[in-house]
């Protein structure tokens, strides 16, 4: 599904390194090139060195460099920033959204717009913490055991990625949120104890929100409908529903509104087959006490 492509049009897109996302995903290519071009064109015009240029917008000369030279994506509050500051005319606003998409792997960008827009949004987590209650450290450490390595550029990049998707926390109207964790997955120490205490900790504090409902599936659930996999059900204005399927580094987009039903079920089967919200946030605290 392209940024242009509307759900309900096929069953799917296969999105993965066999598809030409490898290149996208690294800091000097495709959009953040030109963006760069574009920012450094703006500069000199503008007669300022990039130290003049760092001090009106609040960064570093290096940062400057690094932008310009597409091996960092800018934030949007540098982007608001720089276009006045450089006369611009709205030149870098009209790239906002697409920098702003740069910053996931490739074959996330659909998702994160879908994401950043749905009205409902169910996850089944089966190996890590779901990325939206991810802490800082707990996203850093898990970007660092990726194989092959990630550059520190990259995961530095998506740290900043994945804490920018929190913001649906903060949306108004606010978003109905619903996830299931497996327990193992509360278990494991990524990162090592610390790091677990504070990611712990975190979906505690979000699990108390009003339109957020966290459920745990316990290891001895005899039954349970997600033996398949992990899965994110989106459900966007007017009430229609995506589901996306995400594993070693490829995804799909589920849109076949049959296929999508069937998805919609089995999310059903397996928040009933879970914990409560009340007996899974108490869960969460046994554990940090365990900690």
């Amino acid at each position: 599904m392209t940024q242009d492509d509307e759900p309900g049009s096929g069953a799917g897109r296969v999105v993965g390194p066999e598809h030409g996302g490898r290149p996208e995903d690294e800091p000097g290519s495709g959009v953040m090139v030109a963006f760069g071009r574009q920012l450094k064109l703006l500069r000199i015009r503008a007669g300022m060195d990039r130290t003049e240029f760092g001090n009106r917008v609040g960064y570093a000369a290096q940062s400057v460099a690094s932008f310009e030279q597409g091996r960092r994506i800018p934030q949007p509050g540098f982007i608001d920033q720089a276009d006045p500051v450089l006369d611009a005319g709205g030149l870098l606003l009209a790239m906002k959204e697409e920098v702003a998409r740069a910053q996931y792997p490739a074959f996330f960008r659909d998702a994160a717009r879908l994401e950043a827009e749905a009205l409902e949004l169910f996850v089944f987590a089966v190996s890590a913490v779901p990325g939206l209650l991810q802490t800082e450290e707990y996203t850093r450490a898990l970007l660092s055991m990726r194989r092959p390595l990630l550059s520190e550029d990259i995961i530095e990049q998506r740290v900043s990625a994945r804490l920018a998707r929190q913001e649906i926390f903060n949306r108004w109207p606010a978003p109905l949120l619903s996830f299931v964790i497996e327990e193992q997955v509360l278990r494991k120490p990524f990162g090592g104890a610390s790091v677990l205490r504070g990611v712990l900790e975190r979906v505690l504090l979000v699990g108390q929100k009003r339109n957020v409902e966290i459920q745990v599936m316990p290891i001895d659930q005899e039954d349970n409908a997600g033996v398949d996999g992990p899965l994110t059900l989106l459900t966007r204005k007017g009430g229609e529903q995506v589901a996306y399927l995400e594993v070693q580094g490829r995804s799909i987009l589920m849109t076949d509104r049959e296929e999508v039903r069937s998805v919609a079920a089995r999310c059903g089967i397996i928040r009933s087959q879970a914990l409560t919200p009340r007996e899974s946030l108490r869960f969460v605290e046994k554990r940090l006490g365990e900690l």
